[in-house]
């Protein structure tokens, strides 16, 4: 023995360093791959900003050159105003060198406005100022800061990892919501990136036969709920990264949270030969099994053994383990895991063409005329939609009529402990009828139906409505003894 746990537990220890060792492989092909992208990404980055100075320089050029042109074009304008001045100032310097020379009094009469002339002369009134400097000085740059500021520029600073807040996580509803903080705070953060994966592991991600990470991205809050969820196995991991506009940080220590809940699938082997079962959905289908049957029972007409319908050699006995399934007008199917303890929820839905339909728990083995409600144990809730609508509660072949209005979904609770069946409108969560017993052996889940199909949700958390319900209820829905004296 001593020897036995020697090598269990070197065979253990090799896988470990397997994996450890598979697990290093695999971070060195991502270093590889992970610094390729790092040198494009850098590569990205200066070319970015290559393009964008180029850009500015183009533009800083098109200013000056703008603002060479507006100077000239201004000076060019003054230049050809004083021309036009300076030609009409010479005009009147040679008419008064002229009238020096007059002797005449009447001609000197003629010319004796020349002083009025010379005064309203445009060279009198002519700026002899510049009107834009050749100066270029405000159109300089002076790149030192820059410089300075590019020459400092380094790898942007990695997000730290996010701390997830295991006390302020809460699994509830088939929900997860999820809170984590940083160890320090960070401006620079854009976003947060939440995974998650399903595990049956109360431990550490395993590398080898665990799930893919399910990745919800580009979360602002530093909480995030997961809605909708399927709780088919134990637990889920979750973990969170942080990231800024560049680069995104390392995960934070994966936390494993508990997701436990009553999963179970319709057993076909146990079904009617009249029923379709497929996973969680059964059928009623009139020509199916028994077409088969007949069939069989022809083929071996001649021969000396029993029909496949009542042979317990034939495959589909086989299948049930020797135990005959149902038959004449039970037209049921089980569901393929037991409940022996605590408190567990499932719901259920039908179509709206179906006529008659069951829903509820029985014990093991039933037998296979035994009909749903109908016999001590077994409990359920009845729906007839043939002619008109009917709705009850059954157990040991007495019924309770709801008057109340037929949910599409129906939600089954089962605390097996407490011994209570409660059956709900599962949308609004109000209470249908409760049977109170004692259970003393465990029960399977059961499904009757009759044309039409039904369809099965199971992975489901109790409500926490429904928690609530079951802390305020005080036996006024319905109880097994009710039943019992109804005649």
């Amino acid at each position: 023995e001593t020897l036995q746990r020697i090598v269990s537990t070197l065979v253990n220890k090799n896988d470990e360093i397997h994996n450890f060792i598979d697990m290093l492989n695999h971070t060195i092909s991502n270093v590889q791959v992970n610094s390729s992208n790092a040198i494009s990404e850098l590569d990205e980055e200066f070319d970015g900003l290559y393009s964008v100075l180029h850009e500015m320089k183009g533009s800083m050029a098109n200013t000056i050159q703008q603002e060479e042109a507006r100077k000239i074009q201004a000076l060019q304008d003054q230049l050809s105003q004083c021309s036009r001045a300076l030609e009409s100032s010479e005009e009147l310097l040679e008419l008064a060198v002229q009238s020096l020379d007059i002797k005449n009094p009447v001609e000197l009469l003629e010319v004796e406005n020349i002083d009025w002339i010379v005064t309203v002369a445009s060279a009198f009134r002519l700026s002899l100022k510049p009107k834009v400097s050749d100066s270029m000085t405000h159109l300089m740059v002076d790149f030192a800061l820059e410089k300075r500021m590019l020459q400092a520029v380094k790898f942007l600073p990695v997000p730290k990892a996010p701390e997830i807040d295991i006390a302020a996580c809460l699994v509830a509803d088939n929900c997860i919501t999820v809170s984590w903080r940083m160890p320090e705070e960070d401006s620079r953060i854009d976003h947060f990136v939440l995974e998650y994966r399903k595990t049956n592991f109360d431990g550490l991600p395993r590398l080898k036969g665990e799930q893919h990470w399910e990745l919800i991205d580009y979360i602002k809050a530093t909480q995030y709920t997961l809605s909708g969820l399927k709780f088919d196995t134990k637990y889920m991991n979750l973990r969170v990264q942080a990231c800024n506009k560049a680069v995104a940080g390392e995960y934070s220590d994966p936390v494993t949270l508990e997701t436990k809940a009553f999963v179970f699938s319709l057993d076909s082997t146990t079904s009617h030969p009249n029923l379709k079962v497929e996973d969680t959905y059964v059928e009623w289908d009139p020509t199916g099994g028994k077409g088969q049957e007949k069939i069989k029972g022809k083929e071996n007409k001649n021969s000396n053994t029993a029909s496949p319908k009542r042979s317990m050699n034939s495959p589909r006995a086989s299948a049930r383990g020797s135990r005959d399934r149902f038959a004449g007008e039970s037209y049921t199917v089980l569901g393929d895991t037991a409940v022996e303890s605590g408190q567990h929820y499932w719901e259920v839905r039908a179509q709206k063409d179906c006529k008659s339909y069951s829903v509820g728990v029985t014990y093991r083995n039933p037998g296979k005329f035994d009909q749903l409600g109908k016999t001590n144990s077994s409990w359920c809730i009845h729906i007839n939609n043939w002619l008109q609508t009917t709705f009850s509660a059954k157990h040991n072949n007495k019924a309770k009529t709801l008057d109340i209005p037929v949910p599409d979904r129906i939600g089954v609770y089962c605390d097996f402990d407490g011994g209570q069946l409660s059956f709900y409108n599962a949308n609004s969560k109000a209470l249908l009828h409760t049977f109170r017993t004692k259970f003393t052996q465990p029960l399977l889940p059961g499904f009757m139906i009759w044309c039409g199909g039904l369809t099965v949700s199971t992975g489901l958390q109790v409500p926490s409505a429904v928690k609530t319900l079951q802390k305020s209820e005080n036996g006024l829905g319905g109880s097994t003894s009710s039943l019992n004296n109804i005649a």
